[in-house]
């Protein structure tokens, strides 16, 4: 039987040898290696190309989220479990956007460690169970936007345009608000009379008001 290669970053010496005789002493796993920074779990993703990164947020030279955020993009097939002590749900939805498959907290018990790594690989997304509410409570957020929006979410920027719109403020003062160029300020427009389905932007405002954007 094959072993799931995994790959332990984490800049705490004690905490990552601990990790990797707790993985040792399970046959199906095989630690390949370990890194004390997330510059250092990037160049060992592509020279070792591990199944699992067991990957720590708070990261010296580059931090978890961004290691997190390019292992994905270079190497899909790798899957990235969080393991960390932030509960912070800014950094759980920053992490869960850059492609995580899990997020585990360091108080797990090794038995839960160990199966999460086999449920990573076998395309499944463990999660703490203090976690899994904050995600689950944005991806309802999301789910309730969409509706609202008959299917097509304005963006944060499409928002804030539309909300000026509504002040009676022209593309010119629009731009000069948000720091971006006319021609930008009438692409958004486009876009938001798309998603709105409306032909101006007195339709588009009242739209807007209708489905409770502003």
């Amino acid at each position: 039987m094959n072993k799931i290669t995994v790959l332990v970053v984490d800049d705490h010496p004690l905490l990552r040898e601990g990790l990797v005789k707790i993985l040792s002493l399970d046959d199906s796993l095989d630690v390949v290696g370990e890194a004390g920074d997330g510059e250092a779990g990037i160049r060992l993703v592509e020279e070792l190309r591990p199944q699992v990164v067991l990957l720590d947020i708070n990261l010296p030279k580059t931090n978890g989220i961004l290691a997190c955020k390019i292992i994905k993009e270079r190497y899909p097939e790798t899957q990235v479990i969080v393991l960390t002590v932030c509960e912070e749900e800014r950094l759980v939805l920053e992490i869960v956007r850059a492609g995580a498959n899990g997020y585990l907290l360091k108080d797990v018990e090794p038995s839960t460690l160990v199966q999460a790594i086999k449920d990573a690989v076998s395309g499944k997304a463990p999660l703490h169970p203090k976690i899994a509410g904050t995600v689950l409570q944005q991806f309802g957020q999301m789910a309730k936007a969409l509706d609202m929006n008959n299917g097509q979410v304005l963006t944060n920027r499409e928002q804030e345009v539309i909300r000026l719109m509504a002040k009676g403020s022209t593309n010119r003062t629009i731009a000069k608000e948000l720091f971006i160029s006319e021609k930008t300020v009438k692409n958004h427009i486009t876009n938001i009379f798309r998603k709105l389905e409306v032909g101006d932007r007195t339709e588009a405002v009242l739209k807007a008001m209708e489905k409770q954007i502003i």
